[in-house]
């Protein structure tokens, strides 16, 4: 996939917009330190968010399940307890399914997994937004219950993931293990802030393109003829959609209570674009792994450049950004520029196409699938 740099600043100060999937950051050593605006959110607004803690508890936590009543990875492999003879007589079966799947879609299937299994890296970025961290690690605090929670379930994902393309003996663990290792020591830099406004536009953004990634790859495994793999992402989808919904909601909130302070950070993290959580992914090997592994993602269906732009188009929508009012002149300038922003996305990632069908395919090897080289 071609991947190009759009300049589409709505503010005076200057901004690129990267075309998702974006390219890799990561090289042998870590990428240089740049400057960083931290704490931006005006130590009056701190109120707002200490304001909102009975609403929180009210709407968002219910949206959490109880742990007695949550599926577990247990739940959709083979039982570890069942005789010798049984539990090979599983793991077989387990292979069986998945022997049909292409190459290509567990090297996706890794990637998602990966980026489940850098969950660390997440909840901290969470604890350090102003307003609604964990204070001391067991905060009775709503907004520190939701991320402790949220933590808890997603935690299950990776998990789940993994132990299933260890046992399918399709995929390369230990080049897998060294990529969650470097992954997690990496980072992440999602250009939060510390600012609260911030992360929960983000993560509104990213819980919706996991459903959308991870109801992809239960299609695709359906279609290959593993339904229990297909469940398992079918599974996970709807974990990342009721999460989805809860962070929305928190931003449906921001929107009514401070319409202005709200609007601008949809229009700050639009401008700097939504960072896929892995984009420091590295093996060891490939410094650009995770470019690469976009663009199978992309040319597999499972998460392109159009699932970027309807997932803007579907948060503008549930937020009704098009008819908010009584906005600054600020808050204007990023309504206007958000709500002009998908169509453009769109445009420019057709021109994209167009020259990347006019270039000769080249193969790239992924040591994920013990160093099989599939076609980008």
């Amino acid at each position: 996939m071609q991947m190009q740099t759009l300049r589409l600043a709505w503010t005076p100060r200057s901004g690129r917009h990267l075309m998702p999937p974006p390219k890799s950051a990561v090289a042998v050593s870590l990428p240089p330190l740049k400057a960083r605006k931290t704490h931006s959110m005006p130590p009056e607004k701190l109120e707002i968010f200490k304001s909102l803690e009975g609403w929180t508890s009210q709407r968002v936590l219910p949206l959490l399940k109880p742990v007695e009543q949550s599926w577990q990875p247990q739940n959709f492999i083979p039982d570890s307890s069942l005789s010798f003879e049984e539990f090979s007589d599983e793991v077989k079966a387990l292979r069986d399914r998945t022997k049909e799947l292409p190459d290509e879609y567990f090297l996706v299937l890794v990637g998602d997994m990966v980026t489940e299994e850098a969950l660390p890296t997440y909840q901290t970025i969470l604890n350090s937004l102003d307003g609604v961290k964990d204070e001391y690690g067991a905060s009775p605090s709503p907004w520190a219950v939701w991320t402790r929670a949220w933590s808890a379930e997603e935690n299950r994902h990776g998990d789940l993931l993994r132990t299933y393309l260890y046992l399918s003996g399709r995929v390369d663990m230990n080049m897998i293990e060294k990529t969650i290792h470097y992954l997690i020591a990496a980072g992440m830099d999602p250009g939060f802030e510390n600012n609260p406004y911030l992360g929960f536009v983000y993560t509104s953004f990213q819980e919706r393109a996991t459903f959308v990634s991870h109801g992809n790859t239960a299609r695709l495994a359906k279609e290959g003829g593993d339904p229990v793999l297909a469940s398992i992402c079918g599974t996970i989808a709807a974990d990342e959609k009721r999460h989805e919904k809860a962070y929305s909601r928190i931003v449906e909130k921001l929107l009514e209570v401070d319409p202005t302070g709200a609007m601008v950070a949809i229009g700050d993290m639009m401008e700097k674009k939504i960072t896929m959580p892995a984009h420091l992914m590295y093996d060891g090997e490939d410094p650009r792994l995770f470019e690469h592994y976009s663009a199978v993602a992309q040319r597999m269906g499972v998460y392109t450049a159009n699932d970027y732009a309807d997932i803007l188009e579907f948060l503008i929508g549930r937020w009704r950004l098009e008819k908010l009012e009584g906005l600054t002149a600020e808050g204007k300038r990023a309504q206007d520029f958000v709500c002009g922003l998908a169509p453009r996305i769109r445009k420019l990632q057709e021109r994209a196409d167009e020259r990347a069908r006019k270039m000769k395919p080249h193969g790239v090897k992924f040591s994920w699938i013990f160093n099989k080289e599939l076609l980008l």
